[in-house]
Formats: C-alpha cells, sequence, structure tokens
C-alpha cells in the first residue's frame, strides 16, 4: 500500500514504464526511476505536480496567519499585517536589504503576504498556472524555476529602489508575495511555447504577461520590478533547464535545496529581526 517492492511504475521523468527496482531508465537515463517504491503512491497522493501547488497554497497560508498572530494589534487594516510582522519574517525591499543588510530576504519575501485579498489572488494564479508548468517541466525543475524566479524579482525590486526614478517607477521599499514567482511561471511558459513551437502556449503567456504588467501599472501599491525580475528569471532559468529534455534526479536534489534556503532564510529573518521587533 505504501511501498512497491515488485512490478513497474512510470518514469517520473520521461513517463515510461520501467522496474520499480531499475537502478536506471533505459528510455531517459534517470537514476533511480522507482524512487525507492514510492514512486506511484507519490504519484496517486500528490498528482502530476508531486503535490507542490498544495504545498506553496498551504506555506503561504501559514506565514500569513502567523504575520497576523504575532503582531495583532499592530495590524495595518483589515487582516493586513503591520509591517514590523512582515518585517519579521523576512520581507525584502530597500529597507531590510541596504538599511538592514538583510540580503537573504529575497529568499523568504515570496511566501508572505500583505492583506487577505492579495494572498487571494495570488494563491488562485499559483492554483492556475503551476500544474499545468509542473506537467510541462515536471515537478522539480518546476519548483526551480518558481525559487529563482522569486529570488530574481524581489532582487531587481530592492536594486531597483536605488535608482532616481519616479515614484511610479521606483523599486519596493519593503515588498513581498508570490507574484514575483508567478510571473517566473508565466516566462516558462513562455520559454516553452517558443523551444516546443507552440504558437497557442507562447501567445497565451504574452497575454498574461501584459495583462499583468499594465495592471501593475494601474494598481496602486503593485511591485512592477518585481514582476519584471520574476519574469525575466523563470524564462532564463526554463531555457537553461531546457523542458524539451528529460527530467534529471539531480534536479530534484536542487528543488530540495532551494526549499531549504527559502525555509532557512524565513528562519534567519525571524532570530535576526527579535531584537528590532521587541525594542
Amino acid at each position: 500500500m505504501w511501498r512497491q517492492t515488485t512490478g513497474s511504475v512510470l518514469c517520473p521523468s520521461c513517463g515510461q514504464l520501467v522496474g520499480v527496482n531499475d537502478p536506471q531508465c533505459l528510455s531517459c537515463g534517470r537514476r533511480n526511476p522507482g524512487m525507492w517504491g514510492f514512486a506511484a503512491l507519490l504519484r496517486n497522493v500528490a498528482g502530476d505536480d508531486m503535490g507542490i501547488t498544495m504545498f506553496v497554497m498551504w506555506a503561504c497560508g501559514a506565514l500569513y496567519l502567523a504575520t497576523l498572530a504575532v503582531d495583532f494589534e499592530g495590524m495595518s487594516g483589515l487582516l493586513n499585517p503591520s509591517n514590523r510582522s512582515v518585517f519579521l519574517f523576512g520581507a525584502s525591499g530597500y529597507i531590510p536589504v541596504f538599511r538592514f543588510g538583510r540580503w537573504w530576504s529575497v529568499l523568504s519575501a515570496g511566501w508572505l503576504h500583505g492583506g487577505v485579498l492579495h494572498i487571494a489572488l495570488n494563491m488562485m494564479a499559483v492554483r492556475d498556472l503551476l500544474p499545468g508548468v509542473a506537467h510541462l517541466y515536471g515537478p522539480a525543475r518546476t519548483v526551480i524555476v518558481y525559487s529563482v524566479a522569486s529570488v530574481t524579482g524581489f532582487a531587481a525590486s530592492s536594486g531597483a529602489a536605488l535608482l532616481p526614478l519616479p515614484e511610479k517607477l521606483r523599486g519596493g521599499v519593503l515588498t513581498l508575495g508570490a507574484s514575483a514567482a508567478i510571473f517566473g511561471l508565466i516566462g516558462a511558459l513562455a520559454w516553452y511555447g517558443r523551444r516546443g513551437g507552440s504558437t497557442l502556449i507562447q501567445e497565451h503567456a504574452k497575454r498574461m504577461a501584459i495583462g499583468g504588467f499594465v495592471f501593475g501599472f494601474l494598481m496602486p501599491g503593485i511591485d512592477n520590478w518585481a514582476h519584471l525580475g520574476g519574469f525575466v528569471g523563470g524564462y532564463l532559468a526554463a531555457r537553461i533547464l531546457d523542458p524539451l529534455k528529460p527530467e534529471r534526479g539531480d534536479h530534484m536534489v536542487i528543488a530540495v535545496l532551494c526549499m531549504l534556503l527559502q525555509a532557512a532564510a524565513i528562519l534567519v529573518s525571524v532570530v535576526t529581526a527579535l531584537p528590532y521587533f521587541r525594542s
């Protein structure tokens, strides 16, 4: 029921039948395609995306509730965590990165949200986009794209805050949210359409990107630099990973490292910010 020890399973990389104990897939070369006997269980329970979508949504939801709980009286509005609270958990931007030297916040900011509408819209986008990207790239490469896009988005936003630009074009002073990674998923779709020759996917990604950027410039309080940086980061990461080649075992290792680094960034943010929070 839990671990399959005999028979065949579908290779997580290429989808071809392989023996559950085969050391290597004969079709794509992936090592240990049976995943120690747990490949079938993971696919049946978590789906093609190996549970990434639900993990992102639950993790963002839990951290959102945590930011509300630790500074409930300091909430700046209806179900909006205070600036002190999101700073504690690792919001990024000019103030955390350049005034306080919290450079690791570019890793943590993508898991935080500033209000109930903010997290609701982002999680709807994650639910719509992430499973499709995982189907095209594989779950491990999707995690890599998502993580890289989030980091490049907040790095671009924090750096742009140093530039002498009009207020509407400035980077983020205190910025957070999953939208940088979401634009990275759109960038990955754009590259897949170009690489695979799918005009339909490419045009769909183009419409989503243009619509998102236009909405960002029309609505106040939206970090357009994070969106742009996320799109570019996701596009370049997808290009390096090449969706037309099978997902490899080392992609899973890199994906796990990406998640561990982001979790560590949140932990470091909380530990190092406690003195400021208590003062």
